[in-house]
C-alpha cells in the first residue's frame, strides 16, 4: 500500500478538494501511511509588484499557512502522520518537486468534470498525471 500521500488543494476551492482528501485519508488509514497537504501560491508579474505593499508576500504566505493549518487539522488522522506545506511557483512544478523531495509515492488529485475548456487547454492535473513518477488517483467529486 501507499505510505507517503501529497494532495494538492487550492486554498480557494477547499469543498473541490474534500472528495479527495478523503479518499487518500481512508489509503493512509488502510496502510498506515501519512498525508500531505502542499497548496501553491502563484507567482505576481513582477510588473504588478511596485504597487504592492512591502509586505505583500508575506502576508500572503502566513495567510496560505494558516488556512492549509486549519485544513489539515480537520484530516481525521493523528496529527503526527499529517502535515502541510505551502510553495511559490507553478502549481504543477512544485507538486511534482514536494513530491520527489517527500518520498511520496501516491498523489492524490481532486478534478472537476472535464470541460471543452480543459480538453484544448489542458490542466495542472492532467501535467501531473503525465509528469509524475510515482501513482497518481484523480479523484472526481
Amino acid at each position: 500500500m501507499f505510505k507517503t500521500l501529497l494532495i494538492p488543494v487550492d486554498l480557494a476551492e477547499i469543498e473541490a478538494a474534500k472528495p479527495a482528501i478523503d479518499k487518500a485519508v481512508a489509503l493512509a488509514d488502510a496502510s498506515e501511511g501519512s498525508v500531505r497537504l502542499i497548496y501553491v501560491r502563484s507567482l505576481v508579474p513582477i510588473t504588478y509588484m511596485e504597487f504592492m505593499p512591502p509586505t505583500f508576500d508575506t502576508e500572503q504566505q502566513d495567510e496560505a499557512e494558516r488556512k492549509l493549518a486549519e485544513l489539515a487539522a480537520k484530516v481525521k488522522l493523528p496529527s503526527e502522520r499529517v502535515s502541510a506545506v505551502v510553495r511559490l511557483g507553478s502549481i504543477y512544478n512544485e507538486v511534482l518537486d514536494e513530491t520527489e523531495k517527500t518520498g511520496a509515492d501516491l498523489i492524490v488529485i481532486g478534478s472537476h468534470r472535464p470541460t471543452m475548456a480543459t480538453y484544448l487547454l489542458g490542466s495542472n492535473a492532467s501535467t501531473i498525471v503525465r509528469h509524475a513518477k510515482c501513482s497518481v488517483l484523480v479523484v472526481r467529486d
